[in-house]
């Protein structure tokens, strides 16, 4: 990780005290102070403003999917991607001390959330409550302290709140994982001879046919590995497509600099948003 954002911090999320995105930030820098934001739009104004370090930004989950607001706010954002980090989703049944799993009745969390615990739901024959987010849940059936409701959340949020763990992962898929860019208002490149380094960058193609064929075609030809490819609408027009990419390698290394230079033939409006060191998790 980037030693720059160790030695200053705070580093900014969204989402409330107790927020997975919350717990990222500690896993991934566990000396440094958080700052909870309203949304990701105040998120990057925090780093912007110099208020906050830098941002963690969840751009996909392994269940989920991609988070679009990300997609669209982090190409104008004026922040850099300077590192990546994987978090594992780790749900946690939340309820006030001296509540059993028999005497609940209510389980409240985020839409997406209670998506991925439906077997607990099902067995428990529990009814979900959707939230705004999870840490928030926690908040709420800590402030109700009725032994009837019980949230769905992170381990950081119950000892945020002060709740009970009834249960521990209680996710239906094991593999459950959300990926963030590490965001900050300076780059942090590695050197050009740097193994196990990610490039990001978007760009739009000619609205003619094959456009897209040929500007990947380059990254064939010379062996580059596109690790993820997501297509966005702009303004509101169909054909005003833009597309985010990651891909592994360095653009000043002879095989990413010729694929980027033959990209630029069929692309336009093309911008690097970042460079930066790979996860460990990708060599798991």
């Amino acid at each position: 990780m980037p030693d720059v954002i160790a030695e200053r911090g705070p580093i900014a999320f969204q989402g409330r005290p107790g927020a997975y995105s919350d717990l990222a930030c500690r896993t991934a820098f566990p000396e440094v102070a958080t700052l909870p934001c309203d949304t990701f739009e105040a998120a990057i104004e925090a780093v912007r403003a110099g208020t906050a370090e830098a941002a963690m930004l969840p751009c996909e989950n392994s269940l989920a999917g991609r988070v679009p607001d990300i997609h669209h706010l982090l190409p104008d954002s004026q922040l850099f991607i300077v590192g990546e980090h994987f978090q594992r989703v780790e749900h946690c049944l939340l309820a006030p001390h001296g509540a059993t799993l028999r005497g609940l009745k209510r389980v409240h969390s985020h839409a997406v959330a209670l998506g991925q615990v439906r077997q607990l739901l099902r067995e428990a024959g529990l009814r979900a409550v959707v939230e705004a987010d999870t840490a928030g849940s926690a908040q709420l059936v800590a402030e109700w302290n009725n032994p009837e409701d019980a949230a769905i959340a992170s381990a950081l949020a119950a000892d945020i709140y002060g709740l009970a763990i009834l249960r521990h992962n209680v996710e239906d898929a094991a593999h459950n994982t959300t990926r963030f860019y590490i965001t900050a208002r300076t780059p942090h490149t590695p050197p050009p001879d740097a193994a196990d380094v990610m490039t990001t960058f978007v760009f739009r193609v000619r609205n003619v046919p094959a456009a897209l064929y040929k500007v990947l075609g380059g990254f064939a030809t010379n062996g580059v590995n596109i690790t993820k490819l997501e297509s966005y609408m702009l303004g509101g027009e169909f054909t005003a497509t833009q597309f985010l990419c990651d891909v592994e390698g360095h653009p000043e290394q002879p095989a990413l600099a010729r694929a980027l230079e033959e990209m630029a033939f069929f692309s336009r409006e093309s911008r690097i948003l970042g460079v930066y060191r790979a996860a460990n998790f990708r060599r798991r």
